[in-house]
C-alpha cells in the first residue's frame, strides 16, 4: 500500500462526512419533532386540566354565591318575623296600660323590686 492518499479516498471520506452529517441532521430533526409532539400533548393536558378546576371553581362560587343570597334572604324574613313580634308585644304591653294603669304600675314596682333583690347578691 502506498503511504500517499488516491484522489478518490478525500471525496470517498468526504460524501462519508456529508452522509453521517445528514443522518445528524435527520435525527435531530425527527428528535425536534417527537419533543414538539411531546410538548403540545402535556400543553393541551395541562391545557384541559385548567379548564376543568376553572369550571370547578367557577361552579363552587357560584354554588356559595347562591347560598350566601340564600341564607341572607332568609336572615331578613326572620328579622322582619322577630320585629313584627315585637312590635306586636309592644302594643299588646300599652294597651294593657292603657285599660289596667293601676295594675301595671303595681306589676312594674313589684318587678323591679324583685329584680334589685336578685342583682343585689
Amino acid at each position: 500500500m502506498n503511504n500517499q492518499d488516491s484522489p478518490t479516498e478525500p471525496n470517498a471520506a468526504a460524501s462519508r462526512i456529508d452522509e453521517r452529517a445528514e443522518r445528524v441532521k435527520q435525527a435531530t430533526s425527527h428528535a425536534v419533532a417527537s419533543t414538539k409532539e411531546a410538548v403540545d400533548h402535556v400543553a393541551d393536558r395541562v391545557e384541559e386540566g385548567l379548564h376543568r378546576t376553572t369550571d370547578k371553581a367557577a361552579s363552587a362560587a357560584h354554588r356559595a354565591s347562591d347560598k350566601a343570597a340564600d341564607l341572607n334572604a332568609r336572615g331578613r324574613e326572620a328579622c322582619e318575623r322577630t320585629a313584627d313580634q315585637a312590635e306586636a308585644w309592644l302594643e299588646a304591653a300599652r294597651e294593657y296600660v292603657r285599660e289596667k294603669p293601676v295594675q301595671s304600675v303595681a306589676i312594674a314596682l313589684g318587678a323591679g323590686w324583685l329584680l334589685g333583690r336578685i342583682l343585689r347578691r
